[in-house]
């Protein structure tokens, strides 16, 4: 072999090496076979440093003595299984970032013919050569700069995923905390019927009152039980959804302390962040990010329409010992396909992600202007019913103590504490719905998802 070609191959084989050794190797990472949902909290590592919310991350994290809502909604971005997964696909797409910005790598050839038989003088043949397509290193500027953008999209679409994840917890904190007050106003119902009930029952036995009394109040028992039963199963699956959410095992059992409730938002407040929506819901400019990459997408549809361009050196010798180098040129010619199939799909899908943004926007406003009016209703029906409750909490106190005193019978006494007791219910549903409501427009007016005076821990509720 000549000199030259000896150095040349020598050369490819000590690239080759320098290459493998600098190559991924394989590490096996095989499947879970067990459940891994933590019971206990503290075995779940909470970074409030690492929050992108001022509110989380000022805030400190110890469930020692309880969770409060802000506690709840830092557990539910450290642990939710849905972000988890968001977090893996942002990976995804940061890794798809680095390799849209590396060079590609040059293309090698090696040939060698023989000549058997031929004459004595022969020599074996050979043809070495590199190349490098230089579209392909064109192309990288446009391609990294989409993938960047994809990076964005992802990042932002995270973001409003969070938004989302903690909006989810503090309604589903004001909906554990108001099950858990309203289970004793009706189990206490629920008894108070059913002693009308047995008492009524009893008279009627002993012949002192006739069947339709005690026919009503079976219905009303069997109707205050039915109602305590189905707040029982509500309430149970509120705190199921509850421990979902937060990535939790079923068999967690968690402490709430506090309430959700706050100042909600101005009407001013809103609506300039309804002006504004578009630069300040995350997930529109998820979209408007999607939008850029697709653009880039389209624009790298164009550029290939031009020729690919490989430029290369090549170093040969022929059967009779005739040394030649020179070069080649590979070139596509764009007479059939010029990519123009891709060219169209690009530029679709570029049109149905314009027409998505503009939806969503459009979705957006309409949900707002909805939930506000929608809420205005329930503060009007609030504010009726806690206009009633404290005539009909006075009539109740009124009840007992004459009752007490057995200056009031049974059947009156049942009456005015059911009165009381079925306006405090609905007060505190009332109250849980205007919370959703609020914590709802926060999140779609892309308002601060927690609130900055939220109230710190404690250790009382009052159903009222």
């Amino acid at each position: 072999m000549h000199p030259i070609s000896c150095r040349f191959a020598a050369g490819l084989t000590a690239l080759g090496v320098a290459l493998l050794s600098g190559c991924t190797m394989y590490h096996e990472a095989p499947l879970p076979t067990q459940p891994n949902a933590p019971t206990n909290i503290s075995r779940i590592n909470v970074d409030a440093a690492a929050m992108r919310f001022p509110a989380l991350a000022a805030h400190h994290f110890d469930p020692s003595d309880g969770l409060d809502s802000i506690e709840i909604a830092m557990l539910a971005v450290s642990n939710n299984p849905d972000l988890k997964l968001a977090r893996d696909d942002l990976g995804i797409a940061h890794a798809q970032s680095f390799a849209a910005g590396l060079l590609p790598d040059p293309q090698v050839g090696i040939s060698s013919d023989y000549v058997s038989p031929g004459p004595s003088d022969a020599t074996r043949a050979f043809n070495y050569g590199i190349s490098m397509d230089l579209m392909a290193i064109a192309a990288i500027p446009g391609a990294k700069a989409t993938a960047e953008h994809n990076v964005q999209k992802l990042d932002l679409g995270l973001l409003w995923q969070e938004q989302q994840t903690i909006a989810q917890a503090r309604r589903l904190f004001a909906k554990v905390r108001t099950q858990d007050a309203l289970l004793p106003l009706a189990r206490e119902a629920s008894d108070l019927a059913q002693a009308r009930y047995e008492t009524y029952q009893k008279a009627v036995d002993a012949g002192n009152l006739t069947s339709d009394s005690v026919s009503a109040a079976l219905t009303a028992a069997q109707d205050a039980h039915k109602q305590y039963i189905d707040l029982q199963h509500a309430d149970l699956q509120a705190h199921a959804d509850l421990n979902a959410l937060l990535g939790l095992s079923p068999l967690a059992e968690l402490t709430l302390i506090g309430d959700e409730r706050a100042n909600a938002p101005s009407d001013s407040l809103l609506d300039d962040a309804v002006t504004h929506l578009a630069r300040r819901r995350a997930d529109l400019q998820a979209l408007a990010a999607g939008y850029a990459a697709q653009d880039g997408q389209y624009r790298q549809a164009i550029l290939k329409q031009f020729p690919s361009l490989s430029v290369g050196f090549v170093r040969q010798r022929d059967t009779s010992n005739v040394y030649t180098s020179g070069f080649q040129v590979n070139l596509s010619l764009p007479i059939f396909n010029r990519n123009q199939g891709n060219v169209a799909i690009e530029s679709a899908t570029r049109k149905r992600l314009h027409d998505e943004y503009q939806i969503r926007l459009d979705q957006a406003y309409a949900d707002i202007s909805r939930l506000r009016a929608d809420r205005a209703i329930s503060q009007a029906q609030l504010l009726g019913v806690e206009t009633a409750l404290p005539k009909l909490s006075q009539a109740s106190d009124a009840a007992t103590r004459q009752y007490r005193s057995r200056n009031l019978t049974l059947g009156a006494y049942t009456d005015s504490r059911m009165a009381w007791l079925t306006k405090s219910v609905e007060a505190l549903s009332l109250h849980e719905a205007i919370e959703e409501q609020d914590i709802t427009i926060e999140t779609l007016a892309g308002l601060a998802m927690l609130p900055a005076n939220a109230t710190p821990k404690e250790s009382n509720h009052d159903p009222k």
